[in-house]
């Protein structure tokens, strides 16, 4: 504890105001506790377990077989359930605290729009033991579903559910996103009756069966915005094969903005950026055709280069600024003001060990480490996995020096 003072003091000034002081400083704590737990792990080889054999002796109690199974079955699980259990469970942290340190802590992402849908379509809803069980023993009935809010995963969810109901269902305050569309497509090639999806109000008749099909899905419109922001940060000069402008045009119109040079050809799109600075931006999110709230903790990582203050709101998620105190490490210059950041461009960034919190705040770091001076360590990667297939890959391919490693 006293080394974790020690290295808080020290380092206050990557410290953000406004962000989580507790969740900070066990960050550090649990940073300083890897590094002694590896620091011992290589102090002494023992790969057949020979040298922790003769050191161990049979329990005499059933309270020591019980501490060895629990411990067994702890070491089974991955490592960020692990680490969440152990959080939450020994040291008492709330779910919020626990995500902030070691999850996708984006705020909270009820389903119960998700349950709404499903109930409206005659659906049997139980909650048991922190599971959502639904059955329709009868099968489900077409229903007007009015959402509250615009909810993408709600669309999708009553979409494919009504699609198979008796009846018509109406859906209306649909979510607008080319994803719902794309689903709808796909779905209306395997036998639905869908129309209006792509717009605020999504018509489906329910059919008895679906039969197969052959759909191409859409390009990731993340995943290109993504390496777009990543070629306007370092200043390159990148083709984007099989993009499509419709899908993110509001992120391309930013990049503009910022001074990119965005031209749009047979292939997809070209992005550059040859010696011209950074502009900065004044952006919200928004659901489609706005600025995509996935899109934003890349975009703070552009602006951090800006010549002047950048202003970012986020209105989709809450407490979705978890990147902002890693972004910090590299000597990011961001206030946050409720759901407002403002980015402080600065002329240069230092590399850095930065910890990943959620999948679209991971490839925020590693595009702010493409950028920096010296060697930048991005731990809890697998969090980009869920996104971002063969990214470090890619981004070699096109003169980044980027390696993933095995601890």
């Amino acid at each position: 504890m006293q080394e974790t003072l020690v290295k808080a003091w020290s380092n206050i000034g990557s410290f953000v105001e406004g962000t989580n002081l507790p969740a900070w400083l066990f960050t550090i704590l649990r940073n300083i506790y890897y590094s002694e737990y590896r620091k011992r792990r290589r102090e002494v080889a023992d790969p057949d377990g020979a040298i922790a054999g003769k050191l161990a002796t049979a329990p005499a109690q059933n309270g020591h077989m019980d501490m060895l199974d629990f411990h067994a079955a702890l070491q089974q699980l991955p490592n960020d359930q692990r680490e969440a259990l152990i959080l939450i469970g020994a040291s008492g942290l709330s779910y919020e605290e626990a995500a902030g340190i070691c999850g996708c802590a984006i705020g909270t992402r009820p389903v119960d729009l998700l349950i709404m849908a499903l109930d409206k379509l005659g659906a049997e809803i139980a909650i048991d033991g922190g599971y959502v069980i639904a059955k329709a023993p009868g099968g489900l009935k077409g229903a007007a579903i009015d959402f509250p809010k615009v909810t993408v995963s709600g669309t999708h969810v009553a979409l494919m559910a009504a699609t198979l109901a008796k009846g018509t269902t109406v859906i209306t305050s649909a979510a607008c996103e080319p994803e719902v569309q794309d689903v709808a497509d796909c779905l209306n090639k395997m036998g639905a009756r869908i129309s209006g999806a792509g717009t605020s109000r999504i018509v489906i008749e329910g059919v008895a069966k679906l039969h197969g099909a052959r759909h191409t899905v859409l390009p990731d419109r993340i995943e290109t915005g993504t390496y777009a922001m990543a070629v306007a940060m370092t200043g390159g000069d990148v083709q984007l094969n099989g993009a499509r402008p419709e899908l993110l045009q509001s992120a391309l119109d930013v990049l503009t903005q910022a001074g990119a040079i965005i031209t749009v050809n047979n292939e997809g799109i070209r992005v550059a950026r040859n010696g011209a600075g950074i502009r900065p931006v004044t952006v919200s999110t928004a659901p489609f055709p706005g600025f995509p709230t996935d899109l934003q903790a890349q975009l703070m990582a552009l602006m951090i280069c800006a010549k002047g203050s950048s202003h970012i709101t986020e209105t989709i998620f809450e407490n979705r600024f978890m990147h902002v105190q890693e972004l910090a490490r590299f000597g990011a210059r961001i206030h946050l003001d409720g759901e407002t950041a403002t980015i402080h461009g600065i002329a240069k960034l230092r590399g850095a060990p930065v910890m990943a919190t959620d999948l679209r705040a991971s490839v925020s770091l590693v595009i702010a480490g493409l950028a920096a001076e010296g060697e930048t360590m991005v731990n809890r990667v697998y969090h980009l996995d869920r996104g971002f297939e063969r990214l470090e890959e890619k981004l070699s391919a096109c003169g980044a020096s980027i390696e993933r490693i095995s601890d």
